[in-house]
């Protein structure tokens, strides 16, 4: 056996580097921001037309719609790069929806 016994394969190394890659995981917070503000958007909005067709108080679907509305905005700063503010905005959006949920 020639060589140490630690030591990594070519194949290995590009894994390695590959995983730990900061461009790659910016990218990937970016499309997950993105995608979940998206989604979350559009189940607020159909919550809202579902609720406004129902004979729910109007504080509810509003509440909904606000609610999406936050999310979308997340969903575009999140596409921008601004991962951080983005969370927040979808923690605040959802936070809306479900207050609104409570007036039900």
């Amino acid at each position: 056996m020639s060589g140490r016994a630690d030591s990594e394969t070519p194949s290995e190394t590009a894994e390695v580097e590959d995983a730990g890659d900061p461009a790659q995981e910016a990218r990937r917070a970016r499309w997950a921001a993105a995608g979940t503000g998206a989604l979350l958007a559009l189940v607020g909005v159909a919550a809202a037309v579902l609720r406004v067709t129902d004979a729910a108080p109007v504080l509810v679907p509003a509440a909904y719609a606000v609610g999406a509305g936050v999310c979308a905005l997340a969903a575009l700063l999140g596409s921008r790069g601004r991962t951080r503010r983005a969370l927040w905005l979808l923690v605040g959006g959802v936070m809306v929806m479900a207050l609104g949920d409570q007036f039900d």
